[in-house]
């Protein structure tokens, strides 16, 4: 992942976060180390002992107030203690006139500040949501991923072994292309990640004999996803004799990705079987057991109780002599 620089932010976002710079030049190009935002109210009252001042530094309505109604003398020597941090950045929201003596001493100390017509909530709502999508972690998978009746497959297996044409009947069928060959996978939340195709990549997809087709021109724009959750690994594999394929699927299996635990499908792939269609009952089924009905486990509690019933009544049978 690149450095995120201020600069970088203003070019980028500007417009969604309704931010001018207020002082600029080259702190411009300090490097925003990570996702998180504060308000220092108690560092600027002079409680600095736990003062998180490597953050993105908000100060709302009320720290403006507080730093107006200080005597110049007090002022001076609080907003000296308070850039004497290393401080990555500073936002002044609802486009707040700060005393002169901020910027000078920010300017002094190389410190870039900035100013918005946002609210303390809304700026503060609108940043986070921007930073904690750059700053999440990420990485790139060689596989397809596909959304199938709402459930974002993902497509595994070694190259050749049919995955873009798996995909592409998949969306003949109506489903929709997420990302082929390159996924770039995000993690969102703990238990969430995300898929999306590569920027260069977009929904080209390559099929052997064929070359290289645009989804998106050839069927739409319906057959196409920018980005979808990833739900189930579907791993593909040449078919082996020698392998022992799960039959029944009571025991369910699992996968992890950026530390997400993902429920993994092995499907054994040879001449004439319909993958598609396994892959639309691989997405049904997943609903299944997402609202609580697991028709593997019901099959054998049910082929459990009807083999316990026979025993009991050949045992009441034998033991009848009338």
């Amino acid at each position: 992942m690149s450095q995120l620089t201020v600069e970088q932010l203003i070019n980028e976002k500007s417009e969604f976060l309704e931010i001018y710079v207020l002082n600029g030049g080259l702190c411009l190009k300090k490097e925003i180390p990570n996702n998180q935002i504060f308000r220092p109210g108690l560092a600027l009252a002079g409680y600095t002992d736990r003062f998180p001042h490597v953050r993105t530094l908000i100060l709302g309505e009320t720290e403006v107030s507080y730093l107006n109604s200080l005597p110049q003398t007090e002022l001076e020597i609080c907003l000296k203690q308070f850039f004497s941090h290393e401080i990555p950045l500073v936002i002044i929201t609802k486009a707040q006139k700060p005393p002169p003596y901020l910027l000078v001493e920010a300017a002094a100390n190389n410190v870039p500040v900035l100013q918005t017509n946002l609210t303390t909530t809304e700026i503060m709502m609108r940043i986070s949501s921007y930073l904690d999508s750059y700053f999440a972690p990420s990485t790139s998978v060689h596989g397809t991923l596909v959304d199938v009746y709402g459930v974002g497959l993902l497509y595994t297996g070694k190259s050749g072994v049919g995955k873009s044409e798996c995909a592409l009947d998949l969306v003949e069928r109506g489903h929709r292309l997420v990302a082929d060959d390159v996924v770039t996978v995000i993690k969102k939340a703990p238990d969430v990640i995300i898929g999306e195709a590569d920027e260069r990549l977009g929904h080209h997809m390559e099929i052997r004999g064929v070359g290289i087709i645009n989804v998106e021109k050839l069927f739409g724009i319906r057959s196409i996803r920018m980005q979808k959750r990833i739900e189930v690994e579907v791993n593909l594999e040449l078919w082996d004799d020698k392998t022992e394929y799960d039959r029944l699927g009571i025991e369910d299996r699992f996968t992890s990705l950026l530390g997400v635990e993902l429920p993994a499908v092995t499907i054994p792939v040879s001449p004439g079987k319909n993958i598609t269609v396994i892959s639309e009952v691989i997405s049904m089924n997943h609903m299944l057991k997402v609202y609580g009905e697991n028709t593997a486990e019901r099959f054998v509690e049910r082929l459990s109780e009807e083999l316990a019933r026979r025993k009991l009544t050949t045992t009441y049978l034998e033991a009848d002599q009338e």
